[in-house]
C-alpha cells in the first residue's frame, strides 16, 4: 500500500465534509456536526504529521504523553506544568482524573483508589510488554494497546477516547495504528495525531528501530457548533511543509519522558485560531 506525507489535507477533507455534508446531531454536551468511519494515513519518515494550517501546543502534548506513559492520573502535574487540558473535566474531582489512559497503559486490572497512591509492580504494564515483543518477537500480532476498561470506567472522569493502538514491526521500522472511538475534530484531533506519532517515535527509539507509516482510524467524528466558524476559517489555508521530530534520550522503558528530550525542528505553520474547549 502506497502511503503519502499529506495527512493534514487528509485532515482538512474531514473537516471540510462535516462542515458541507455532515447534519447536526444533539449529544450529552452539545451539538455537533458528526459522520462515522473514517481514516488518516502518512508516512512517518515523510515528516511529524504536526497540523501547520494553526499553530497547535505542541509542548502540550509532549507533556501529557508523559504524563500517561509515567502512569499518573494526577491532573494537578499538568497544571504545574501550565498545561490545562484535563482541568474541566477534573476540576470538580479534585484534578484526579481517575484510571484513564496511563493507569491503564500501566497498570492495567490493578485495583484503583486515587491519583495519590502508588502502584509500582501492580497491574499489567502494557507499554513495557510492546517494547519487549518488539525486541525479542517482532513479527508479532499482539503488541495491542487498549485503554479501554469497562469495569472501571464509572472512574473515570472521561473515558478513552483514543482507545487501542496496534504496532507492526517491517523492515526494522515500527508503525501504529490507532483506534479512535470519537474525535472531536477541532481541538482534540491534532493532539491525537500528533501524540500518537510521538508515541512512535519514541517506541522506535526505545527499541532501536526507525519509524513506519501512522493509521488513525475513526469512529465517530464531530464538529461542535460552537467551532463551526473557526473550522471554515482553518479549511480555507494552504498546508505547509511538515516539521521534523529528533529525540535523543535516555532508554528507561519509557518512563521519565522530559520535555527537552524531543526537538521540534522547522515547524512553519499559520496563525492560532483559538476555540471553547467543550468538556
Amino acid at each position: 500500500m502506497e502511503y503519502s506525507n499529506n495527512m493534514e489535507q487528509q485532515y482538512l477533507d474531514l473537516l471540510e465534509e462535516l462542515l458541507l455534508r455532515a447534519r447536526p446531531r444533539e449529544t450529552r454536551n452539545a451539538t455537533v456536526y458528526s459522520s462515522f468511519g473514517h481514516r488518516l494515513s502518512c508516512n512517518l519518515e515523510d515528516g511529524f504529521p504536526l497540523l501547520t494550517t494553526k499553530r497547535v501546543f505542541f509542548r502540550g502534548i509532549v507533556e501529557e504523553l508523559a504524563w500517561f506513559l509515567r502512569g499518573s492520573t494526577n491532573v494537578q502535574e499538568l497544571r504545574d506544568k501550565k498545561v490545562h487540558i484535563w482541568d474541566l473535566n477534573t476540576e470538580d474531582k479534585g484534578y484526579d482524573a481517575g484510571p484513564v489512559y496511563g493507569f491503564q497503559w500501566r497498570h492495567f486490572g490493578a485495583n484503583y483508589t486515587n491519583c495519590n497512591a502508588t502502584y509500582k509492580g501492580k497491574g499489567i504494564d502494557q507499554i513495557e510488554n510492546i517494547i519487549q515483543l518488539i525486541q525479542n518477537d517482532p513479527h508479532s500480532r499482539r503488541m495491542l494497546l487498549s485503554a479501554w476498561n469497562p469495569s472501571v470506567q464509572h472512574q473515570m472522569a472521561l473515558p478513552p477516547c483514543h482507545i487501542s493502538y496496534q504496532f507492526y514491526v517491517e523492515n526494522n521500522k515500527v508503525s501504529c495504528q490507532m483506534y479512535q472511538r470519537s474525535a472531536d475534530v477541532f481541538l482534540g484531533l491534532p493532539f491525537n495525531i500528533a501524540s500518537t506519532a510521538l508515541l512512535t517515535h519514541l517506541i522506535a527509539h526505545e527499541t532501536g528501530k526507525g519509524v513506519g507509516t501512522l493509521s488513525i482510524c475513526i469512529g465517530d467524528a464531530h464538529l461542535y457548533s460552537q467551532h463551526y466558524h473557526q473550522a471554515f476559517e482553518q479549511v480555507k489555508r494552504q498546508p505547509m511543509r511538515l516539521p521534523t521530530l529528533r529525540t535523543g534520550r535516555k532508554k528507561d522503558g519509557l518512563w521519565n519522558l522530559q520535555a527537552n528530550e524531543v526537538v521540534l525542528e522547522n515547524y512553519e505553520h499559520h496563525g492560532t485560531i483559538k476555540a471553547e474547549m467543550i468538556s
